[in-house]
């Protein structure tokens, strides 16, 4: 199993899923939803989410920002118990874009490092 993610926003999910299976060699882990797939690749896993209103990695922010493909882009680290580690880092001073999110698959948190990418703490459904 993968231990780290990267997720791509895109356009549309299953049109990446055709591409990323049927030419890069990606394998389907799970696609429970319209707007999100998960894809492996030997010890790379590839989230791809669709942007929208409600629910999953592509959700619009309180403030009202939409994630759009090529400038949401983030490396996903997979964590277990996401509320502990966000009090941790918080209390560290850490920069967070949001607040813990639960989507599809799983609860997530972005982080801002200081040249404001972001990093996506993830901590899957069982």
């Amino acid at each position: 199993m993968s231990t780290t993610s990267v997720r791509y926003i895109v356009d549309g999910v299953d049109a990446a899923v055709a591409l990323y299976t049927a030419h890069l060699g990606f394998s389907v882990v799970m696609h429970p939803a319209p707007r999100f797939a998960m894809l492996d690749r030997d010890d790379l896993r590839l989230l791809v989410s669709a942007p929208g209103l409600q629910g999953g990695g592509g959700m619009a922010m309180p403030d009202g920002s939409v994630p759009e493909p090529g400038g949401w882009n983030r490396i996903s680290l997979p964590v277990s118990n996401l509320p502990e580690i966000v009090e941790a880092l918080r209390s560290k001073g850490v920069k967070f874009r949001n607040e813990i999110v639960h989507g599809i698959g799983g609860d997530r948190i972005l982080i801002e490092d200081p040249a404001d990418n972001r990093v996506e703490l993830f901590e899957f459904k069982h």
